[in-house]
């Protein structure tokens, strides 16, 4: 192997005309060019593993992998601009769940509704409350002592109207609800009091 890549080397000093040099001059630029040959396959290495990228842009594999929770989380989370929301929402649903409003008791879609079923956002489908927690606090708004699940609302402080309340949200498109309470029956002891602007109806299907 080293014989052949000698000779390879002496190829490439003597074909350009043969120069006449004196030996010792001869074997150091042999030498020189061999080791400049081997040194740059040293440097070269193995080809890092590329996957493809968008658009057909390679990128390094570990870096192309995404995080599945937080993929997921990105992709449930929706984000829109407050005109996009106008298309979307009547007037009356805008007002409350995008500017916090509230409307009047007793004037609501549910605050009476006694059908099975789910409650959902109005504004983004999220399922939000079910039928089965819905009781009637009398306050002529829907009310409810538990959300359909661990993530299904989000609250935050609220401190309008020179109180401190705990306002309710949509975990999905963020879009105010209402607030919840600590007046509410047991087991949690929470009520849930919500616009029915904010809310869509879904009913049980009859078995």
């Amino acid at each position: 192997m080293q014989a052949g890549e000698n000779r390879r080397c002496s190829r490439t000093i003597v074909d350009h005309g043969r120069p006449s040099l004196p030996p010792w001059l001869f074997l150091a630029l042999l030498i020189a060019a061999c080791d400049g040959r081997q040194d740059a396959r040293k440097v070269e290495g193995p080809a890092s593993p590329q996957t493809p990228g968008p658009a057909g842009v390679a990128t390094e594999g570990k870096d192309s992998k995404m995080e599945g929770g937080a993929a997921s989380k990105a992709a449930s989370k929706i984000v829109k601009t407050e005109e996009e929301w106008r298309k979307i929402l009547s007037p009356e649903q805008f007002r409350i769940c995008r500017e916090k409003g509230t409307e009047r008791a007793f004037t609501g879609l549910y605050w009476n509704e006694h059908r099975k079923g789910n409650y959902v956002c109005v504004a983004c489908g999220n399922e939000l409350f079910t039928s089965e927690t819905k009781f009637d606090s009398g306050t002529g708004w829907p009310s409810f002592w538990k959300p359909a699940g661990e993530s299904s609302v989000g609250t935050s402080h609220d401190n309008g109207l020179f109180t401190r309340r705990t306002e309710v949200h949509c975990s999905r498109c963020d879009s105010h609800l209402g607030h919840v309470f600590d007046d509410g029956p047991q087991p949690t002891g929470l009520r849930y009091c919500l616009n029915s602007a904010a809310l869509g109806f879904v009913e049980a299907k009859q078995k």
